[in-house]
């Protein structure tokens, strides 16, 4: 049945409702309207468990970050130790074709037959440039004789030989350096195929 005059059940109350409490309110109320012990308890509950929850999710973010600044402390120290250890490479790489250079000066003044002192101080000068590379620890790479390895040595060209076995290195024709463990230079070589057939 429908009421009439200004109270009407279907249409809301000019104040919102502000002083009616709401179904939701009801329930966690007692018959005199005081609440009942066990909602306040929900609602910490629930709340305790929302902030366990954000609690965790930052302890979790908080590992993570420390964790990749560990990392990247690392990586930052790894890579200014590698920095330390190769600076001497782009003056290892400017050196070697002035070396090679005084290597063709005394293997042509050998097959002249010159002798004598401008001899003589020339190859005083590649000891002191080979010198200088090894306190550097930069070394030529051993290859004569040795295995083919792609990562030392460069192949210019494979020839049958009946005294080295097959892909092993027969002659160098332009010495390869290393620096510590990262080759500067691979050296150039001449490889074996085998026995001629």
């Amino acid at each position: 049945m429908m009421q009439s005059g200004p109270y009407r059940q279907d249409q809301p109350s000019r104040d919102g409702g502000a002083d009616h409490p709401t179904d939701a309110q009801l329930e966690g109320a007692t018959a005199d309207g005081s609440p009942t012990p066990n909602a306040g308890i929900e609602d910490a509950t629930s709340g305790g468990d929302m902030l366990e929850i954000e609690l965790n999710a930052e302890r979790d973010r908080n590992l993570r970050l420390r964790a990749e600044i560990e990392n990247l402390r690392s990586r930052s120290s790894r890579e200014l130790a590698d920095q330390i250890r190769y600076a001497a490479l782009p003056m290892a790489r400017d050196l070697l074709p002035a070396l090679d250079n005084i290597d063709r000066a005394i293997a042509a003044g050998d097959k002249a037959g010159e002798k004598g002192p401008l001899v003589d101080g020339v190859k005083l000068v590649r000891q002191q440039m080979i010198s200088v590379l090894k306190q550097h620890q930069c070394e030529e790479i051993a290859a004569l004789g040795a295995e083919f390895n792609p990562q030392f040595h460069a192949a210019i060209l494979q020839q049958p030989s009946n005294d080295v076995p097959a892909n092993h290195v027969m002659m160098v024709t332009q010495a390869g350096y290393q620096l510590h463990d990262r080759v500067v230079r691979p050296a150039q070589v001449i490889v074996s195929s085998g026995p001629a057939t």
